[in-house]
């Protein structure tokens, strides 16, 4: 039986946001085998609750919770944790019930359920991480990572994330703008200068002012890729409107959360309202939505915009929370969004497995193999991994 000290201690580490003190008190209590039964028992029980707490509906209170849980900040320390959690002991990983243990003469680590064992891969291939390229106004291209320090004008960053300075003053009048660059295998956050909080996933771009001019509309681009944006009250940007263009869409924004998707190669441009009001302007078109309200425009047909309800909107945002959301998604849309998150390309040797679907809630800090084999559970299909190369069998 769990004592009170111990569940706190993994109900903190599900929610990611248990200290390292923390997770070396666990490491030490799942030494004890027995005590390592209680604590799967304990994750059989509580874990599909767990799960579904992900999945919001209406409850926005639900939202706010999961973001303080994953902050950034906390996100990152858990890397460092988990380094702590497997260097300490063999352990339990809470991702669907799996159990991670290393084969102490060839140290490669397989994954045991229901008596099954799974083999990683030698040449496995870890998850994408913060990084970005910024684009200066003269042209100046800036590399920006972990450990690398680089001066801007009117802006900090610390390779994990870039600030602009709201009350940094330029010099002309005109705006001078900058692009931000996200390459697969990568993500990145960045405040404007207003306050606006954009977080950018894999293989995305934009472009925005240095600093939005007193009295005018504020207007950036989202080039393509998908993006998150948290806008600043109009109030705070100088009581204008906030504009957001993508391709043949326009949003025009009042203060409000909402997620874009337009990426290269795919035909629509999807934006889903989190909260607060946002109209879409394509063509000679304009609509209005409402918090869990999305929209669809095909990019062959501008001014056709469809409007549809989301039952879930965490499967619309999960990526910025950290995970894959799955729902029915065939697996040749999954391996689209894995190869933009791993950086890889992939080949189905079996075109039939193109349309097996899956569903399910994964950790976007698992390696590819990792996520692979919890749909190789429940699917057909076989894998294989080239260097940087997938072929699904």
């Amino acid at each position: 039986m769990l004592n009170e000290g111990i569940e706190d201690i993994i109900v903190k580490y599900l929610a990611k946001s248990a200290s390292d003190k923390e997770i070396i008190e666990l490491t030490e209590w799942l030494k004890n085998e027995a005590n390592l039964l209680v604590f799967e028992d304990f994750i059989r029980t509580n874990y599909v609750s767990n799960h579904h707490m992900l999945d919001f509906d209406t409850e926005f209170e639900k939202k706010k919770v999961l973001d303080v849980i994953q902050d950034g900040e906390k996100k990152r320390a858990r890397l460092k944790r988990m380094n702590h959690f497997f260097k300490y002991a063999a352990l339990v990983l809470v991702l669907l019930g799996l159990v991670y243990v290393y084969n102490s003469r060839s140290d490669t680590p397989t994954i045991i359920e229901n008596g099954q064992t799974f083999s990683v891969p030698k040449n496995d291939v870890p998850p994408g991480h913060d990084k970005a390229v910024l684009t200066l106004d003269n042209g100046e291209e800036v590399v920006l990572e972990k450990e690398k320090e680089v001066k801007i004008n009117g802006a900090s960053q610390n390779g994990e994330k870039l600030v602009y300075d709201r009350h940094w003053s330029q010099e002309t009048e005109a705006s001078l703008f900058n692009y931000l660059t996200i390459p697969k295998g990568g993500q990145f956050f960045v405040q404007l200068s207003d306050g606006t909080k954009v977080w950018l996933n894999s293989d995305s771009k934009l472009k925005y002012p240095v600093k939005f001019m007193e009295g005018q509309t504020r207007e950036v681009e989202l080039l393509y890729g998908e993006a998150y944006f948290e806008v600043a009250k109009s109030s705070e940007g100088g009581g204008t409107n906030f504009t957001v263009k993508t391709g043949i869409q326009l949003i025009d924004v009042l203060g409000t959360q909402f997620n874009i998707k337009a990426y290269n190669g795919e035909s629509d441009i999807v934006t889903t309202l989190v909260e607060g009001r946002i109209a879409i302007e394509s063509g000679t078109t304009k609509e209005a939505l409402a918090p869990l309200e999305q929209s669809i425009i095909d990019r062959d047909r501008p001014g056709a915009v469809s409007i549809r309800k989301v039952e879930k909107v965490f499967d619309e945002i999960a990526w910025k929370h950290g995970y894959f959301s799955f729902k029915r998604k065939s697996m040749e849309d999954i391996m689209t969004i894995l190869a933009r998150w791993y950086d890889v390309d992939y080949e189905f040797k079996d075109s039939d497995k193109k349309k097996k679907t899956f569903t399910g809630v994964l950790d976007r800090e698992s390696t590819i193999s990792q996520i692979l084999i919890n749909i190789q559970k429940t699917n057909e299909i076989r894998f294989e991994i080239n260097e940087r190369k997938v072929i699904i069998e």
